[in-house]
């Protein structure tokens, strides 16, 4: 008997929950092609895998971004943030920028040790870490590996200076390291907020902290006496625009003494999976939010020109910046970043740390 079904391709099938991106591109790397189609009945089991690179350090050279050495323990991210800039780095491992990216997590297993026989070396300068500037270090793969503890361990042995950026409370499972460091000028925290609607956080980032924990992550860290800096980032125009002023005030409200901020940048296969999940999760409203991020990035949604991929251009990207110096003013007037403490490693590697 024939049957009436049809087979619906991924791009055809409807918006999936609990998922970021809703199809597979093809990585232009991969030596064979995986089944790049949505499992129907929206079963994604997470495969970790094992590596193990020769160097975990990467120096930043780009003149927007304010770090130069940065170590990411996890190449993909459960997180499934659908506009996330890391997800076109999957496919140099040959896996999709799509689900593969949250699905197939990378972990480096060698990544503590590989610091700190890097670190204690006389020739190496002290440079502080980022940790980790492409994916989140406390996705869930961290409750099994705890592999950022153990850097950060890494970090107080060495009095290494180290600045963190999440958006998963996590974080606040190692107040104790974090705490110490802090102590000594040797961390900062940056948490991630994208917007105040839980709603629409479960959409844009479905498998993340919830806003009130992020709050909450802000708040306790600052007890703590850890310096927060909250990245209001990234900015959708047509989507999230609108609630720069709010989501200020409320991290400085739980004591965040930074904000920072950039414009969500379409590159490479990250433009067809956005414009795929935003064309199925929000249909009404999908060719306004588009053409807004387009009119940021002359006519494009991608951007990868310095000094313009972070901040756009045009008139809605400078009503973004204008509202930004506007919260700056209002909630962060006369507040000071500690700059870090890069003495203490010196030391160490002078054989003076015994004084501690």
């Amino acid at each position: 008997m024939a049957s009436n079904h049809t087979e619906l391709s991924a791009a055809e099938r409807p918006y999936q929950k609990g998922r970021g991106a809703q199809i597979n591109p093809t990585s232009k790397y991969e030596a064979f092609v995986y089944d790049n189609t949505s499992d129907p009945e929206g079963e994604f089991p997470t495969e970790y895998i094992e590596v193990h690179p020769k160097t975990i350090l990467n120096k930043v050279d780009s003149p927007d971004i304010g770090f130069s050495v940065s170590l990411n323990p996890y190449q993909g991210c459960e997180h499934g943030c659908v506009y996330c800039y890391a997800r076109n780095t999957h496919p140099y491992w040959g896996y999709s920028a799509g689900m593969d990216f949250e699905r197939k997590i990378l972990i480096k297993k060698d990544a503590p040790k590989i610091l700190a026989d890097t670190i204690k070396k006389k020739s190496w300068k002290t440079i502080p870490l980022m940790l980790a500037g492409n994916t989140d270090i406390y996705q869930p793969a961290e409750k099994e590996y705890q592999l950022t503890r153990q850097i950060l361990e890494v970090c107080w042995k060495y009095r290494y200076p180290v600045g963190l950026i999440t958006k998963n409370s996590m974080v606040l499972r190692d107040l104790d390291i974090l705490e110490k460091l802090a102590a000594e000028n040797l961390t900062h925290v940056s948490i991630s907020l994208t917007t105040l609607d839980e709603d629409l956080r479960r959409m844009l980032e479905p498998r993340t902290a919830s806003v009130k924990q992020r709050l909450k992550a802000i708040e306790e860290l600052t007890k703590a006496g850890i310096p927060v800096n909250a990245m209001l980032a990234p900015i959708i125009p047509g989507l999230t625009d609108h609630e720069i002023l709010p989501m200020a005030k409320a991290v400085a409200e739980k004591g965040a003494i930074s904000i920072g901020y950039t414009l969500v940048r379409l590159n490479g296969d990250i433009g067809m999976i956005f414009e795929d999940w935003v064309r199925k999760a929000l249909p009404d409203r999908a060719d306004r939010i588009l053409n807004r991020i387009k009119d940021c990035r002359g006519g494009k949604l991608s951007e990868s020109r310095f000094h313009k991929r972070m901040r756009g251009e045009g008139e809605i990207a400078e009503m973004v910046n204008r509202q930004f110096k506007l919260a700056k003013q209002l909630y962060f007037k006369d507040q000071e970043w500690p700059a870090y403490n890069l003495d203490l490693h010196e030391q160490f590697k002078d054989g003076q740390l015994k004084l501690f």
